[in-house]
């Protein structure tokens, strides 16, 4: 197979991790100036998280349906905005992409199961990328989160911080009626012997970015075009699958960022993709 992968040039790390779960609706400002979220007081987080941070408030950025590839382009831009502090926050942006296969660090085109023919009349890209794992699906109806996070001033370690992730969607699909667990085979959460979601992440400079993928109501049928995760017989489900009935992808969103905010003990600061570009290139035009 002679496919062009969309590639770039980059160098940061990889891994795949754990934690609890509850939460409500802030709608604070950017605070002028700093690029930090407005914070409140807030009782100490859950019990239970995986060796998280100190209390903190995160933007949290939601976007439609997005290309792979801008959305790729911009946690880049974010990633060094984090690193060289033009922002003093963490940020997580959720949204959903048209369909698209992507290859991780360790992805082949030996786990892509269709001809090229085949998959250019499907018409959907191929792109290798920095994240570590291999081969995935993403479309609409899929819930995809990309946390930029400065893992070592959350006080995380990279295997807890997956394992944070792991439990968000644990949780998540809980609430749906939908008992999902880990499984030893392979990161990220699993229904028996069916997958829910994934997770494939990059550190560089020690910023994390990519992040996690939760079926909610997508078509599983590309997934049986390839080996999902490089992994041979397994399936792939989502919560409406599980579920037996329709479900709102609105309010699983909800609960995601509800689950985010208990799980790793911060506070989602809501935050328009438009105002934060905005700020930023004030921060810059500022330090220059």
């Amino acid at each position: 197979m002679n496919l062009n992968l969309a590639t770039r040039n980059s160098q940061p790390g990889f891994a795949s991790g754990y934690a609890p779960a509850s939460p409500e609706t802030r709608n604070p400002k950017l605070a002028t100036g700093s690029l930090q979220p407005a914070t409140r007081n807030q009782a100490s987080p859950p019990a239970k998280p995986a060796k998280s941070s100190i209390q903190s408030t995160w933007f949290c950025v939601e976007l439609p349906i997005i290309e792979y590839q801008k959305a790729r382009d911009l946690q880049s831009y974010l990633v060094s905005a984090r690193k060289d502090k033009i922002i003093n926050s963490d940020i997580i942006l959720i949204l959903e992409h048209p369909p698209v296969f992507t290859l991780g660090r360790r992805g082949g085109l030996e786990n892509l199961r269709i001809s090229e023919s085949f998959l250019e009349k499907s018409k959907i890209p191929v792109i290798h990328v920095e994240r570590g794992g291999d081969i995935t699906f993403h479309g609409p109806g899929q819930i995809v989160v990309y946390p930029i996070i400065n893992l070592e001033k959350a006080r995380l370690t990279v295997t807890d911080y997956v394992s944070n992730l792991e439990e968000v969607m644990i949780q998540t699909a809980k609430d749906s009626g939908v008992q999902a667990q880990r499984n030893g085979l392979n990161r990220g959460v699993w229904v028996g012997k069916k997958k829910l979601g994934s997770i494939g992440i990059a550190v560089r400079r020690g910023i994390s970015f990519h992040g996690m993928a939760l079926n909610v109501n997508l078509s599983l049928e590309p997934f049986n075009w390839i080996n999902p995760c490089g992994l041979h017989n397994i399936k792939m489900t989502s919560i409406q699958q599980e579920f037996s009935h329709p479900v709102s992808l609105s309010h699983i969103r909800q609960t995601v960022k509800q689950h985010f905010e208990s799980v790793f003990g911060v506070d989602l600061a809501p935050t328009g993709i438009k105002e934060l570009y905005r700020d930023l290139k004030l921060q810059t035009l500022l330090s220059g």
